[in-house]
């Protein structure tokens, strides 16, 4: 199994229907009352790219980039159309969208993730196909140069400091970020007559586990 790090093309995953899933294990007691658990500490996110399909040539480019994949044996990057940034909607991504981590003077290495807040709860999402040039990085508010103050790998979201941070510093980051992903069938059924008549092939997508 292999990952290719190319993009779904972008304007045939907009349109697409998806969304992040949980997997929730559900018992009722005799008494009535529930317990509820689960093995994800992650969500997972499935996306249908048929909806997106609005020509014969769509139809073309998807077909060639199944095949170019394999079908499901390699990975690629998916553009969230709903959720691809640090920032919130129609905002431009800044050094202070994310707070990263807090320095110790020790560690040098740092997994870019993304928090989401609701309430008194919040999820950390770690994110490990960031855009290549859109990652910002600031120290306590002072914004941090790539290739001088630290290194990114584009390919994992690992997020490297030339030197530790001091011990207390807020990491702050914003970025664009693609979903990995991969193909969720090894058959495209595509009828060209329904097409026409306005009835959209299935095209599952599964997010890939780290």
């Amino acid at each position: 199994m292999g990952f290719h790090e190319i993009r779904f093309p972008a304007n045939l995953s907009f349109g697409s229907v998806g969304g992040p899933e949980r997997h929730t294990d559900v018992v009722t007691l005799a008494n009535g009352f529930e317990e509820r658990n689960t093995p994800w500490r992650h969500s997972r996110r499935r996306y249908d790219a048929g909806a997106a399909m609005r020509s014969l040539e769509d139809i073309e480019t998807l077909i060639a980039f199944f095949e170019a994949r394999r079908g499901q044996v390699h990975g690629f990057r998916w553009k969230d159309w709903a959720d691809y940034r640090s920032c919130g909607a129609g905002a431009t991504p800044a050094d202070g969208d994310q707070v990263i981590a807090i320095g110790d003077d020790v560690t040098t290495e740092f997994q870019i993730i993304k928090t989401y807040r609701s309430g008194a709860e919040s999820y950390e999402r770690p994110i490990t196909k960031p855009v290549r040039g859109s990652l910002r990085v600031a120290l306590d508010g002072e914004a941090q140069q790539e290739g001088i103050h630290f290194d990114v790998d584009e390919t994992t979201g690992l997020l490297t400091f030339r030197h530790p941070p001091d011990a207390g510093v807020v990491i702050g980051a914003g970025y664009e970020f693609d979903v990995p992903v991969r193909f969720d069938t090894d058959r495209l059924q595509i009828s060209m007559a329904s097409f026409q008549a306005g009835e959209v092939p299935s095209v599952p997508i599964v997010e890939l586990r780290a």
